[in-house]
C-alpha cells in the first residue's frame, strides 16, 4: 500500500494531477478542493494516497489532507458509492461540511454533488451518521460555504459558459465571495478567466 508520495506535481487536470517521484510519473485522482491546495513546479508536495484495484486498472486515488482521505474512507463505505462518487463529493464540499451536513440531516447540501440524489443522500446520513465524530469543529467558513447558494448558481453559470470547474473553482477562490452577488462572482470570474 502507498500511504503518501512526496514529489514535485508536473501536470493538473480537472479530475487528477501527476506527481514525479524518483524519475516516476504517478497519476493521482483527486478533488477539485485538493487540487486547489497544488502547484505545477512547486517542490516536494505531499498527497496521502491509496491504490484501488479493479479488473479494468489500478487507480491511485490522493489527498493533500489526511482529513479529506479519511473522509474518501468513510465515503466508500457507504454502499453504492466508489470512489468516483466520492471524489465528486469532496470536490464540492469539504469533509467538514460533510459532517455537518449528516449530523443536521441537511439532504439538500449534499445533493449538490455530482451524483448524489435523494436515495444515496439519505444513504450517506443514515449509513455515516454513527461513524462522524460529534465534537467536530464547525469553522465558520464550513457552514457559510454549505449555505451560500450564490455561489453554487455562479459555478453553474460559469459551467455553462465552457469553462472547466477547476479552472473556476481555481479563480473563485482568489477573492471573497462572502457579499457578492452572483454577477458580481460571474463579472469578477470572467475578468480573471479571460487573463489566463
Amino acid at each position: 500500500m502507498i500511504d503518501f508520495i512526496i514529489g514535485d506535481i508536473v501536470n493538473i487536470e480537472d479530475d487528477h494531477i501527476v506527481i514525479e517521484n524518483n524519475g516516476m510519473g504517478f497519476k493521482v485522482f483527486t478533488s477539485l478542493n485538493s487540487i486547489a491546495g497544488l502547484e505545477i513546479g512547486k517542490k516536494d508536495q505531499m498527497l496521502y494516497t491509496q491504490l484501488h484495484t479493479r479488473e479494468d486498472g489500478m487507480f491511485l486515488y490522493g489527498f493533500i489532507s489526511q482529513e479529506e482521505m479519511n473522509m474518501f474512507n468513510l465515503l466508500l463505505r457507504v454502499s453504492k458509492i466508489g470512489p468516483k462518487i466520492g471524489i465528486g463529493v469532496l470536490s464540492t464540499l469539504k469533509p467538514n461540511q460533510i459532517k455537518i451536513a449528516v449530523l443536521n440531516k441537511d439532504l439538500d447540501t449534499l445533493c449538490k454533488a455530482p451524483g448524489i440524489g435523494k436515495k444515496t443522500g439519505e444513504r450517506i446520513i443514515l449509513e455515516l451518521k454513527d461513524k462522524i465524530d460529534k465534537d467536530i469543529d464547525l469553522m465558520e467558513e464550513d457552514i457559510g460555504e454549505v449555505q451560500l447558494n450564490d455561489y453554487d448558481e455562479a459555478i453553474d453559470g460559469l459551467l455553462s459558459l465552457g469553462y472547466s470547474r477547476f479552472e473556476i473553482e481555481k479563480v473563485i477562490r482568489t477573492f471573497d465571495t462572502e457579499n457578492m452577488s452572483i454577477e458580481d462572482i460571474i463579472r469578477e470570474s470572467l475578468k480573471k478567466l479571460s487573463q489566463n
